[in-house]
């Protein structure tokens, strides 16, 4: 008899752990690899993080918390906004959730039913159309490029047939590391407010920005979901911490979910967490190295054949177009692995139709390893070419 499995498993993979399998199986054979896949600091958490935890693993039993999180660490996530941001965030409609994964399996499940229709742009972070997937929700597919600086625009979604019931924008958004600025974001908001669309914003990159700094969708929508985390500027992606802000009409369905499919946040790394605010000076350090990458790259990567970038605006990846070098990014990708040892995501992790014309580059790295690379990737290309 063969027993039924459930559709919703059956969605893409994340093939950037596909890479990492590979680059660590060449690893265990002794070889150089050249991490440019993974989207995570190379730093641990800050030093005040280590403490505080050390100070809570001594003097608390660590049980589970009330299913919104530690309210003090929820006041210090309000203070946040109102310094960073000039927002007012009461800190009852603030969530501490299991990583910004967790907060988007929380705000997609609590806003949409199966079958409602889902704006997300291609090319897009992949879990956030996977998990859309994964509950019967329609990710509507977006498609931006050079001309759009990959961004949704007002005209793009006017093009969608049908009706939507979501917007999910991400400024800076992976893998571009483009951004939206304030008359954009607003105009998003406006033209989901409008239309009686829920606007989800994945404000994760917030903190890791280069010109200018992130914009929150609060500050023109209360309706607006945001979901941000500990993972990128506050450097503590094992923790598996983040947050969520949260229209108040939605309050009570998040919290029934929160506490039915997670408890709570692990508790150890909501007291990190609350930490992670006084460890600024340690975490813009952070900051200018990746600023350091990338600069590296966006002066390397050209000589190297990698010509045609998109704006690095914020985060810490570079997406190439490589359609001149090749029409097969997971090929190519494989192939630079194996040949020079460095290791980045073919573009079809992030955009199924036209990403295998696209490479991303991950600066996250320490700066020695990103100059090695590019130089292996302008020795290789010069000799294959």
């Amino acid at each position: 008899m063969v027993l039924k499995i459930s559709k919703r498993g059956q969605i893409p993979p994340f093939i950037v752990m596909d890479v990492l399998r590979a680059a660590n199986r060449r690893q265990a054979e002794g070889k150089e690899v050249l991490h440019l896949e993974l989207g995570q600091p190379a730093t641990g958490a800050p030093a005040g993080v280590i403490a505080a935890a050390h100070q809570m693993l001594d003097s608390d039993l660590l049980g589970y918390t009330e299913a919104f999180g530690i309210l003090s660490v929820r006041e210090r996530i309000s203070e946040y906004y109102a310094q960073l941001h000039d927002v007012s965030v009461d800190p009852e409609r603030i969530i501490i959730t299991t990583g910004s994964s967790g907060g988007f399996v929380l705000a997609f499940t609590a806003a949409f039913d199966v079958g409602d229709r889902v704006a997300i742009a291609d090319p897009g972070y992949p879990g956030s159309r996977n998990i859309l997937l994964g509950l019967g929700i329609e990710p509507v597919l977006v498609p931006t490029g050079p001309e759009t600086r990959f961004q949704p625009t007002l005209e793009l979604l006017d093009k969608i047939d049908g009706k939507l019931d979501g917007l999910i924008v991400a400024s800076p958004s992976n893998p571009t590391g483009t951004m939206l600025d304030e008359s954009e974001l607003q105009a998003l908001s406006d033209y989901c407010r409008d239309r009686g669309v829920r606007l989800i914003s994945d404000e994760i990159y917030h903190g890791i920005t280069y010109e200018q700094p992130g914009v929150s969708a609060l500050r023109f929508d209360n309706n607006a979901v945001v979901i941000n985390s500990f993972s990128k500027y506050f450097s503590m992606t094992g923790w598996r911490v983040g947050w969520m802000v949260v229209p108040t009409d939605l309050l009570r369905s998040i919290e029934c979910l929160a506490q039915n499919l997670f408890i709570s946040a692990p508790t150890l790394s909501q007291y990190g967490a609350g930490a992670a605010f006084d460890c600024t000076d340690e975490l813009n350090a952070n900051v200018a190295r990746y600023a350091e990458n990338r600069q590296i790259l966006l002066s390397g990567l050209p000589v190297a054949g990698f010509d045609r970038l998109a704006p690095v605006d914020g985060a810490f990846y570079v997406y190439a177009d490589i359609s001149s070098l090749t029409n097969d990014s997971e090929i190519f990708c494989r192939r630079m692995l194996d040949e020079t040892g460095v290791a980045a995501t073919p573009g079809t992790d992030f955009d199924q139709g036209r990403g295998n014309a696209y490479v991303r580059f991950s600066f996250s790295g320490p700066t020695a390893v990103i100059a090695k690379a590019v130089e292996r990737l302008q020795h290789w290309t010069a000799k294959t070419g």
